[in-house]
């Protein structure tokens, strides 16, 4: 059976400047704090579906940190 839950940390984590994301939850509480115009973007939107797929679906969490690089590196 896969792992779920919040607090399934990533294999790599991801850095933000001087945050470090460890966890899923990390992750959503980041996205959640996001100024209301850059959380509505689509990028971070489909961030937190993955995000919520894998902590309460299971499966990789790659899956979820890949969906939020994308939503980091969207301008790029």
């Amino acid at each position: 059976m896969t792992e779920r839950g919040w607090g399934r940390r990533f294999e790599d984590q991801i850095r933000i400047g001087d945050s470090v994301l460890v966890t899923l939850l990390d992750a959503g509480e980041y996205i959640a704090a996001l100024p209301k115009k850059e959380h509505n973007a689509p990028e971070w939107q489909a961030a937190m579906e993955a995000l919520i797929l894998v902590a309460e679906g299971g499966g990789p969490t790659m899956f979820a940190r890949i969906g939020v690089m994308r939503a980091l590196n969207r301008h790029q």
